[in-house]
């Protein structure tokens, strides 16, 4: 970003290069300029690059009584602004020719052709352009026109300023001014060929505002068939992973822009902080204050969890600037109306899913278990009450929770046939009881019911370890898209307690955590030995925890289809699609939040 951004505090210095962003795209403007929202893709980077020169300031701008007709003057990165325009910006180059100043801006690309561009350059472009020359004139100059200075093919080409294009320029500023203190975000263009190229588009969802917005309740959305698909105009898949630090005794520092694992001071692995979505950290690892502050300058998060997988804390770059959001979900969550609606979602939601993963994996199971979960499904979605809501929730767990088992295939359980076969398949751990007499436990896999704080049997254990997994995963999308993970709408705000990330995180649990489980014991992923018990409570080993962590990696780049837009995407992209469709609704763009239920 260009070093005008620091005046973004003063909403009526608009810098010229979010003026050229009002005129690209007025809704582009907002979330950058009013939500200082902000995402790099391989255009910005280019244009990064190009600017590498002349964003360092050299040269000297003499005063207009100073300055003389044969002054030669090559000025890099000058800072202009004025009070009476309202208006800012950094000029990349400014040239002398005649005893007047030439502005010259650089852009990567080409020109555009000439047969549908006369005026030699796009009108955000020159009205960009213009207001640096208009700035210059307020300082006193003379300035008669500009340059735009087009990396690509090393063009330059001339920009007049004339009557016309000064009046446009003006008026546009003060459109943007006006957009900016009005707190109305401009709807998404519709079906535009500016999107797919939008470094913001991610943030912005274009094409699934305007759908959504079209639609008053999710059941209408079904009941319309699409009459085109909706652009899928980010990729299905992040680029960036977590990383996982469990090693006891292991440290973390840094190398450049590369962090470094280490184990006794050796150098275990590297990851590049650019590959790099959020870090989570088992037990006692250290991290040096260099490597630190380098993963807070990326907006990293840094989750820290227990040996055996508790949330203990979360390690946050300092708050989104979009505070515009964060009042919405304030206000919100003083509705009850508001929060019921979202409450409603979040629990319909997670119960579908229920339905869907029992339908999918259950064996023999009873067809009125189905309908049943269907009912509880619409009470939900009708439900008067926070009250009746948990009251719900908690019989669709119960019903959910009874029949889980069918959906493993038949394990052989019986202690006796697994004492026989203990010397192959060492499924006993050597425990040590309250009286500190060592005794043998047996480990399988039945399962009779959750539990939970601490967990009695593996698959109870894998069950909290991954939703902890998951937890650490949403609180990472939430505060990613600006929000505060710890204020939420059905689960109540406790100290300590990421309550917006349980709420978004409910919809999840059947189709990302019980998934896994599923998924581990019936392809013999895992076994008994990969768990160890004490004084009651059952753990994964550091073996058994890599496997399951292995597998819900997997799960998250998993790319389906979903369900509404119709485009592939990766339940790891989806996390991030669900909260800022939730901010979406805060703002008031779309009229409810749409839970992802998977068929």
């Amino acid at each position: 970003m260009n070093g005008d951004d620091q005046f973004h505090v003063n909403p009526f210095y608009v810098p010229a290069r979010m003026l050229n962003e009002f005129a690209y795209c007025p809704r582009l403007f907002y979330l950058e300029y009013v939500q200082q929202e902000w995402a790099h893709n391989a255009d910005t980077l280019e244009g990064k690059f190009i600017h590498r020169r002349v964003d360092q300031q050299q040269g000297n701008l003499p005063s207009p009584d100073d300055l003389t007709n044969n002054e030669k003057i090559h000025a890099r990165s000058v800072l202009i602004g004025s009070s009476r325009l309202g208006a800012i910006a950094r000029v990349d180059l400014i040239e002398a020719e005649n005893g007047m100043l030439i502005p010259i801006d650089y852009k990567r690309g080409s020109p555009p052709p000439p047969d549908r561009v006369p005026e030699g350059a796009y009108e955000p472009e020159r009205v960009q352009l213009c207001l640096q020359g208009l700035l210059l004139r307020e300082e006193g100059y003379q300035v008669d026109h500009g340059i735009i200075y087009f990396a690509e093919t090393h063009t330059r080409v001339r920009v007049d300023f004339t009557e016309e294009l000064v009046t446009r320029t003006l008026s546009l500023l003060e459109q943007a001014r006006q957009l900016a203190v009005s707190g109305q975000i401009p709807p998404p263009l519709v079906d535009s060929p500016k999107c797919p190229r939008c470094s913001l588009v991610g943030i912005c969802l274009p094409d699934e505002v305007n759908f959504l917005s079209r639609k008053t309740e999710a059941t209408e959305i079904k009941k319309t068939k699409q009459k085109s698909p909706i652009r899928r105009l980010t990729p299905a898949r992040d680029d960036r992973l977590p990383v996982y630090v469990q090693g006891q005794g292991n440290t973390i520092g840094l190398n450049g822009e590369v962090l470094e694992i280490r184990n006794k001071g050796k150098v275990v692995t590297t990851v590049r902080l650019i590959d790099i979505s959020h870090l989570a950290l088992f037990g006692n690892v250290q991290i040096s204050a260099q490597a630190l502050r380098k993963i807070i300058e990326h907006d990293l998060i840094i989750v820290h969890l227990s040996y055996g997988g508790w949330l203990i804390a979360v390690t946050t770059p300092p708050p989104s600037k979009n505070i515009e959001l964060r009042r919405c979900q304030f206000l919100a969550a003083e509705s009850k109306a508001i929060s019921l609606k979202l409450a409603r979602a979040f629990v319909s939601g997670k119960i579908k899913n229920l339905r869907t993963l029992l339908r999918r994996n259950a064996r023999n199971l009873p067809r009125k278990i189905l309908s049943l979960l269907m009912e509880l499904k619409k009470k939900a979605e009708e439900a008067k009450s926070m009250d009746e809501l948990l009251g719900i929730e908690g019989a669709a767990a119960r019903l959910y929770f009874s029949h889980f088992s069918l959906m493993f295939k038949e394990q052989q359980t019986s202690k006796k046939q697994s004492q026989e076969n203990s010397e192959s398949t060492d499924i006993f751990k050597t425990i040590e009881d309250e009286t500190t007499k060592p005794q043998t436990e047996f480990l399988s896999f039945d399962f009779n019911e959750r539990n939970r704080r601490p967990p009695r049997d593996p698959i109870n254990a894998m069950l909290s370890f991954l939703y902890s997994m998951l937890l650490k995963d949403i609180i990472a999308a939430l505060v990613g898209v600006g929000f505060d993970p710890f204020l939420g709408f059905y689960h109540q705000p406790k100290y300590g307690k990421p309550a917006l990330a349980l709420d978004l995180m409910e919809e999840f649990r059947p189709i990302v955590a019980d998934s896994v489980v599923v998924t581990l014991i019936n392809n013999s992923e895992i076994t008994p030995a990969d768990f160890i018990k004490r004084a009651g409570f059952v753990a994964p080993t550091e073996e058994g925890r890599k496997r399951v962590i292995e597998a819900y990696e997997r799960r998250l780049d998993t790319l389906i289809t979903h369900p509404l837009f119709k485009y592939p995407i990766s339940y790891r992209r989806i996390f991030e699609v669900q909260a800022r469709l939730l901010a979406r609704f805060l703002t008031g763009e779309i009229e409810y939040y749409p839970p992802f239920c998977t068929r």
